[in-house]
């Protein structure tokens, strides 16, 4: 070495303690993006979205509360719960916040510091996915139990609080299947750009798109059977309404995950509201298996997709 060189002892200290391992640091990573899914750890603009979703959802089960007190029924359901206005503010939850979770840290290159730890590669897409789905659950079932609280608060009698929660349970099982395939479908979408504005695009478009979709082929499909015409255009009897759901009816609601969600439910047991409610489907009947094959297949296509597009991020 040149008698010039010299080497600083800085004082840094050696790490000596234990070393948590591969569990630790999915446990961390994970816990870290359930909070970022919320704005936690950041400024005041990171968390407007998130706050005006979940004060959106809860207004109806507050607003049902105050009903209830003047002596009124409950105006809500807890498996269809406000299925338009859930429609609307977890699309638009789900492409704002999965963009946050997955392409700031493609955008900014840092992959290549979270596989130089000791874990896998389907380590970080499991704890994006685990982290997503906990921050959904909470947007689905926060309201649920609002209304539930709201509810049994002006009921009296055990079995008036019975029913109440006999009624909440499918609710939150309904709640629980839309968190994991919204998550796995957001963060799909957005896992394939690093620029937030792209991805938030893509989920947006294909979540509104698709429903939208479903819902013109339903409308379309569920029309009346038009007055027969006679010479001259005149009418030789008035419209009649077709005997029940068409196979075509059914068909149409297996190109939207909220459609699917609504079959699901209903193939399960849920109440049968009729295709005024917003987003819900003709009761599918025995057809509703193929509702539910169809959102499976949709859940393990976008989790394959996901931990595919983290493979071969890593071996780039």
């Amino acid at each position: 070495m040149p008698a010039e060189s010299v080497i600083h002892d800085l004082g840094y200290r050696r790490y000596d303690g234990p070393r948590l391992g591969r569990g630790q640091i999915v446990r961390a990573l994970a816990w870290h993006s359930f909070r970022a899914a919320f704005g936690f750890g950041r400024g005041a603009k990171a968390k407007i979205v998130p706050a005006i979703a979940l004060i959106a959802l809860c207004l109806p089960a507050v607003i049902n509360a105050f009903a209830m007190a003047k002596g009124d029924a409950r105006q809500f359901t807890y498996d269809t719960y406000v299925p338009a206005l859930r429609v609307l503010i977890m699309t638009i939850f789900v492409a704002v916040q999965a963009p946050e979770l997955v392409s700031r840290d493609l955008r900014s290159r840092v992959l290549p510091l979270y596989f130089a730890r000791p874990i896998e590669t389907i380590d970080y897409p499991l704890a994006k996915y685990v982290a997503f789905s906990g921050a959904c659950l909470v947007m689905m079932e926060v309201p649920l139990l609002l209304l539930y609280g709201g509810a049994i608060a002006n009921v009296h009698g055990g079995a008036a609080v019975w029913s109440q929660t006999r009624a909440l349970i499918p609710g939150l099982l309904l709640g629980l299947m839309w968190a994991l395939v919204l998550a796995a479908i957001s963060l799909f979408l957005a896992s394939l750009t690093g620029r937030r504005a792209f991805a938030t695009g893509a989920v947006a478009i294909f979540l509104l798109l698709t429903w939208t979709l479903s819902m013109i082929l339903l409308q379309a499909e569920s029309a009346p059977i038009g007055a027969r015409a006679g010479p001259g255009g005149a009418s030789l009897g008035p419209a009649s309404p077709l005997p029940g759901p068409s196979l075509a009816e059914k068909v149409s609601g297996l190109f939207s995950p909220f459609t699917l969600f609504d079959g699901v439910r209903q193939w399960l047991g849920g109440l049968n509201l009729g295709t005024n409610g917003g987003d819900q489907v003709p009761d599918p009947g025995a057809f509703g298996v193929v509702y539910a094959v169809v959102l499976l297949a949709l859940l393990a296509l976008c989790l394959a997709g996901l931990t595919a597009r983290y493979r071969r991020a890593r071996n780039s």
